[in-house]
């Protein structure tokens, strides 16, 4: 588990990609303060486990779900990652519940600048924005976000300066693919809303009624 609160950005040193998996190698500092192999670390918001460590980086490796959902795959080296250790029991919790499990991929489609704040916007799948509610949490590439607006194509977060500063996610530009990882509350919200119609509804189909009857010649 996570809190989408960045503790350094690092920098990718080399990925090795296949038709089903792959592997990053990243250049840390901060992050491995106490950590060992096996540990978990978010890298844009993906949940990765430490196979390798170094006196300055890691060594993580990426399942073939992981780079269909996420755009790790499309990392190269040289490129900067954010970076979150996995939450320690006695940590404080700042951000909000992030599970390291990305949903799928945003758009940038917009970045403007009101006042000492950046206006980010984003096109994303309708399936994923179903989950996506003003005021509500989201993770984007791994940093915790609340929504201020939303459309019905789109929504919008507001970065402040200390975000902007201390992520990537200025350092990317309209068209750029985003990590997302929507609220996990209301996925478990939305699963359990749809388990009732899916019985109601095969209740009804396997229902013998006067019709059912009078069809079959009774």
């Amino acid at each position: 588990m996570f809190t989408g609160i960045i503790e350094e950005v690092g920098a990718v040193r080399g990925v090795v990609s296949g038709s089903a998996w792959g592997s990053i190698t990243v250049g840390a500092k901060r992050v491995l303060e106490g950590t060992k192999r096996g540990d978990s670390i978010a890298v844009n918001g993906v949940c990765l486990t430490v196979t390798n460590l170094f006196p300055d980086g890691f060594t993580a490796d990426v399942m073939a779900e992981t780079l269909r959902r996420s755009n790790l795959g499309a990392l190269r080296a040289g490129d900067r990652v954010n970076l979150e250790r996995a939450l320690a029991a006695d940590g404080r919790f700042g951000g909000h519940s992030v599970s390291g499990h990305v949903d799928g991929l945003g758009e940038i489609t917009e970045i403007r600048r009101e006042g000492n704040a950046h206006w980010v916007t984003l096109a994303a799948p309708p399936a994923l924005l179903e989950l996506v509610v003003e005021k509500g949490s989201i993770a984007m590439d791994g940093v915790s976000l609340t929504v201020a607006a939303r459309t019905e194509g789109t929504f919008s977060v507001s970065l402040i300066p200390t975000t902007a500063a201390d992520t990537t996610l200025l350092q990317k530009g309209a068209g750029a693919k985003i990590n997302l990882e929507t609220d996990i509350v209301g996925k478990y919200v939305r699963q359990l809303l749809r388990v009732p119609a899916q019985a109601a509804a095969r209740d009804a189909e396997s229902r013998i009624n006067e019709a059912f009857l009078k069809q079959y010649g009774f």
